[in-house]
């Protein structure tokens, strides 16, 4: 089995565990042709009764930002609704490559435009993929994302990170993910014992606290759906995470990695927080883009997520900067703005709107993951047991 089958075999199986009879949506680029054959060839070899290929494309997307209204941008469309109803319904797989094909597709387009999102659809989305479906969201190695890691489309190089990162390299990668699953998962399980009331990030720039919900659970790993299925909803993984209290983070934070976002990439970003909002963002590259998506929506200026990640992970051991958020997240502790992950609380993903927002779950159209770890990073938890090192100078301590 070559690279790319190993790969398809991964996000199959230990991603979206797809089962006998059951539908698969693959969301993919044009540019990732040959790896979503490949996925598609091993889904039905697991049995998928079939696979719906929804095709994407950089020049296209900057077509309808160039001429398209900013009104037409927005605009759900009543046939994209009702397909993923019926998805969610039918219990489909649902899977995503990324990876971007030309970072700079969306250099000198309208910030406001080219953040635009039909906010009906991706509501329907994401209800679907943290309620119903098993997903998974996983970067595919192609010339233009290479071309941004090492100047050049060395696509075999990129692939030799990818196979580190995603385990590939091991004999069998799908066993390898199980394992790592079970690990991530006793941490989880480890952090919530201390019914941590906060966690404060801190290192070279970086000084931020941020208030948890009571009661809140760290998932590490995969997941479990509700017929007792397990699957990763990120290939590779290295982290532990839960979705905080909206209304309460203070301090600073400076963003360690490049964050490609919407075809362009943000460097040297700087966030300040107060009573949980984004007061203040500015960046050295891309502050234009980072400032349209901040005014998506009332929730983009509030964290969705914080997450653990210590120097050992297999993204960090690649040696290299990705320029994929997906995986450069990995490669250290982060934070997300944007949407909260309802299964964070007991009965969150029952609940109405009403009552997530009053335990302090946030909602929004976005959710953007970006990296505060590295060397010197590090995360303490204060909870009824004190405080306590959870990472130390970038090494899991706890």
């Amino acid at each position: 089995m070559d690279g790319i089958e190993r790969f398809a075999d991964v996000v199959v199986r230990a991603g979206v565990n797809v089962q006998p009879g059951q539908g698969v949506v693959l969301n993919t680029d044009t540019a990732h042709l040959e790896v979503a054959r490949a996925v598609v060839e091993a889904a039905y070899r697991a049995g998928a009764a079939w696979v719906e290929p929804i095709w994407s494309d950089g020049p296209m997307t900057r077509s309808a930002v160039d001429h398209a209204g900013l009104e037409q941008l927005r605009a759900s469309r009543p046939w994209v609704l009702q397909r993923t109803r019926e998805w969610a319904e039918q219990g489909a797989a649902w899977i995503a490559l990324t990876g971007d094909a030309d970072p700079h597709v969306m250099d000198g387009a309208d910030p406001v435009k080219a953040a635009a999102r039909r906010a009906e659809e991706a509501n329907a989305r994401r209800d679907a993929v943290l309620g119903k479906l098993r997903w998974t969201v996983i970067g595919a190695p192609n010339p233009g994302w290479a071309t941004q890691v090492f100047g050049e489309p060395d696509v075999e190089r990129l692939w030799a990170a990818v196979g580190t990162a995603m385990r590939l390299d091991l004999d069998d990668p799908v066993g390898a993910w199980q394992r790592r699953s079970a690990e991530l998962a006793e941490r989880g399980a480890a952090l919530d014992a201390l019914e941590l009331t906060e966690v404060r990030y801190h290192g070279e720039g970086t000084d931020l606290t941020v208030g948890l919900i009571p009661g809140c659970h760290w998932t590490g790993g995969g997941m479990v759906d509700d017929a007792g299925l397990a699957y990763m909803p990120n290939i590779p993984t290295e982290e532990v995470f839960t979705s905080p209290d909206r209304r309460r983070a203070d301090g600073t934070l400076r963003v360690t990695k490049p964050l490609a976002l919407q075809g362009r990439l943000v460097e040297g970003l700087r966030l300040t927080f107060a009573g949980g909002r984004i007061v203040e963002a500015t960046a050295e590259r891309g502050q234009d883009i980072i400032e349209a998506q901040l005014a998506t929506d009332e929730g983009a200026r509030y964290l969705g997520e914080v997450s653990l990640v210590d120097r050992d992970s297999r993204v960090a051991r690649a040696g290299i900067v990705f320029h994929n958020t997906l995986y450069d997240e990995n490669a250290g502790c982060h934070v997300a703005w944007g949407q909260s992950f309802p299964f964070a609380v007991p009965g969150g993903v029952a609940m109405t709107a009403a009552q997530r927002a009053e335990l302090g779950l946030n909602t929004s159209g976005v959710h953007t993951d970006v990296v505060v770890g590295g060397e010197g990073i590090t995360v303490t938890g204060t909870g009824p047991k004190g405080t306590v090192d959870l990472i130390r100078d970038d090494a899991w301590v706890l």
